[in-house]
């Protein structure tokens, strides 16, 4: 393969998973709200005479939305997640603002036993308890579309450079 065929390979691999990532964040549910997350994925390719390079860029809560997060009480939800609630490594409150921001802008209120609804901060209180006690599922919006470009590349590509999924996707995705 010429350097010329190994380039355009390689940045339609980057606009695929680029693209499909993006997509995968707004449907079916909306993780998108703020489209901080959405803005902050970048790719650069580059392909050399002997060695190619491949990095992703995201928000470093990109890779925890990713992967999810096994909770404190119950890793049934991330069973395989690098990241875990309770080990002290978070900013002290980071998760309650975050889900108090997250309940306010989608409007989201529970209702008492007497059928009244609950203010912004109970709401809040009760889904930032559940989470960190169970975790959070992992929605794989970057890993999936990573995986099938990396299907879709030409297995020359693949044996030339000695490509392996696993590797190159822990090496190559970079948090901002």
């Amino acid at each position: 393969m010429k350097q010329s065929e190994v380039q355009k390979k390689l940045d339609e691999f980057r606009k695929y998973v680029i693209s499909q990532a993006k997509r995968n964040l707004t449907t079916p549910i909306n993780h998108n709200m703020s489209r901080n997350l959405y803005n902050s994925i970048k790719g650069t390719t580059k392909a050399m005479p002997n060695s190619i390079f491949i990095e992703f860029e995201m928000l470093p809560y990109g890779l925890v939305q990713d992967k999810g997060i096994r909770g404190k009480n119950s890793s049934a939800k991330a069973p395989n997640s690098p990241y875990k609630f309770g080990i002290g490594k978070g900013p002290k409150g980071g998760l309650t603002n975050a889900i108090n921001q997250w309940v306010k802008q989608r409007r989201i209120q529970f209702k008492n036993k007497q059928g009244k609804f609950m203010s912004y901060d109970s709401t809040a209180l009760l889904i930032t308890r559940s989470i960190y006690s169970k975790g959070i599922k992992p929605s794989l919006f970057f890993t999936k579309p990573f995986e099938a470009a990396f299907k879709k590349l030409p297995k020359e590509l693949v044996v030339k450079y000695g490509l392996d999924i696993n590797e190159l996707f822990i090496q190559e995705l970079k948090q901002k």
